[in-house]
């Protein structure tokens, strides 16, 4: 919990800090852009191949590695006088993450047995949860009181307790099976999703069907249906698809990444809200927050009971409903903080109904000695599936707002409703076209929800946890 604890804080601390960056360090809008796409290229690149090394040179040893080099990146950033050096150093801290992340829930099948496992997800979900919302107020905090680099001194000590925590703590697990290094599958797969995620990150920034987004994406798509193709010849595959056979693990991946999307979703958009529109500032915005947080972790709580009495395929469809109102309230409900509290408590526990029982699914179909590849596969899918929801939502969310606005509306107006609600005479114009804006991304993060309920519904077989789990016995028959 503590080990994700430190990617939750990074994932929104920076943020808040951006528009000091630009008046310290003299960065341009491209270079604040890589600042910030640094961390998620090398993030989603490297987390396939982390599960797998884990499995093969030990999980633990792994995690140590990837939380000293996210130490080690974030003293480097606290210190960095130039852009160049900030972007070398997120960019490692992404390669800390990726190894933090899939390692981090791998090891948890080692340690607690069927009946406990669903409990330390939740407890570890919201370890990842807790860090979004403590990310803008103590960052916030930070830049009032001190200089920029502090923000990122708030992951030496949680590093540093994670680290003596799981050296003293956690023991060691890794396949005994030992496979040779998929040298080929490695190339192919870090670089095919290197080149997807860096296309969908561009793509609000130059369009979609610009030359600089439609190059990447297709030679990301291409190198990834080869790494298919060679995977489905290798004698020790990276990935083994024979893990998609399980419906279970198929569809729990599938449900488990586009709750990513939503929960992406209204984190992309809540905080503009509450800061340009209601007028909040970094802190208050992260203090507010918290509704969907507190809703996400009595989700996750209940999800865990529920599984000891019910199936995942029940659990799953009415966690994913249960998203798809809140989504559908925050589009409906007036906006004023009263209802905004309201319908973020109802999305976040359709968060955390959903994620921990995929999640606790999906490990329950893993053998022993592939959870690491397995769980390597599931986030990788996340973040994949996060970078695309952020980089489409992104563009639905300035092509509504720029089309609700009115023509006169000069150019700052058009580039951010942050930079609107400050010129006089268009505050307002430019909070409604936001409102609508905003309204458009709920409504569309509801579709894909409701549209996954029913594809768990219809698809996923019905067993519960401890029932998949023999799968997993199957599946190491043949591998």
């Amino acid at each position: 919990m503590l080990s994700v604890l430190v990617i939750g804080l990074d994932a929104t601390v920076l943020n808040v800090a951006l528009p000091t960056l630009a008046v310290d360090l003299g960065a341009s809008t491209g270079e604040l852009q890589w600042i910030v796409d640094a961390y998620l290229v090398t993030f989603a690149a490297l987390l396939l191949p982390a599960g797998v090394f884990g499995d093969r040179l030990g999980r633990k040893r792994l995690l140590v590695v990837g939380l000293a080099a996210f130490g080690v990146a974030s003293a480097v950033a606290m210190l960095a006088d130039s852009t160049g050096w900030l972007i070398a150093a997120r960019a490692l801290m992404g390669v800390g993450a990726a190894l933090i992340m899939p390692l981090s829930t791998s090891i948890l099948p080692s340690i607690f047995p069927a009946g406990e496992r669903a409990k330390a997800i939740a407890i570890w979900t919201a370890g990842m949860a807790l860090g979004l919302p403590l990310g803008p107020i103590v960052g916030g905090y930070l830049l009032d009181h001190f200089w920029w680099g502090s923000i990122f001194l708030i992951n030496l000590p949680a590093v540093a307790i994670a680290l003596v925590a799981v050296v003293l703590l956690v023991p060691e697990s890794r396949d005994p099976a030992s496979p040779r290094l998929d040298l080929p599958g490695t190339l192919l797969s870090v670089t095919g999703l290197a080149a997807l995620v860096y296309g969908v990150i561009q793509a609000p920034i130059d369009g979609w069907g610009s030359v600089g987004v439609l190059t990447p994406l297709t030679v990301g798509l291409v190198l990834l249906a080869a790494f298919v193709r060679i995977e489905m010849r290798a004698s020790a595959p990276m990935m083994d698809l024979s893990l998609f056979r399980d419906r279970v693990f198929l569809w729990g991946s599938i449900g488990a990444s586009l709750v990513s999307l939503g929960m992406m979703g209204v984190l992309f958009v809540v905080p503009l809200s509450l800061q340009a529109v209601q007028g909040f500032d970094a802190m208050g915005t992260g203090l507010r927050i918290t509704p969907m947080i507190l809703g996400l972790m009595v989700g996750g709580f209940a999800g865990e009971r529920l599984l000891k009495v019910a199936a995942l395929r029940p659990v799953m469809t009415g966690g994913l409903l249960l998203l798809t109102a809140g989504l559908a309230l925050g589009a409906v409900l007036p906006g004023e903080y009263a209802y905004t509290a309201t319908w973020l408590v109802v999305a976040g526990a359709g968060v955390g109904l959903t994620m921990v029982p995929a999640m606790d699914g999906v490990l329950a179909t893993l053998p022993a000695d592939r959870t690491g590849m397995g769980t390597g596969v599931l986030q990788t899918l996340r973040q994949t599936g996060g970078a695309f929801g952020v980089a489409g939502l992104g563009s639905l969310l300035s092509a509504v707002y720029v089309a609700n606005l009115p023509g006169s509306a000069p150019e700052p107006v058009r580039e951010s409703v942050a930079a609107a609600v400050r010129v006089p005479g268009f505050a307002g114009a430019g909070r409604d076209a936001f409102a609508a804006a905003m309204d458009a991304v709920l409504w569309s993060c509801a579709a894909a929800m409701l549209l996954s309920a029913v594809l768990v519904a219809v698809f996923m077989r019905g067993a519960s946890p401890e029932e998949a789990g023999e799968s997993a016995h199957e599946l190491a028959g043949t591998a």
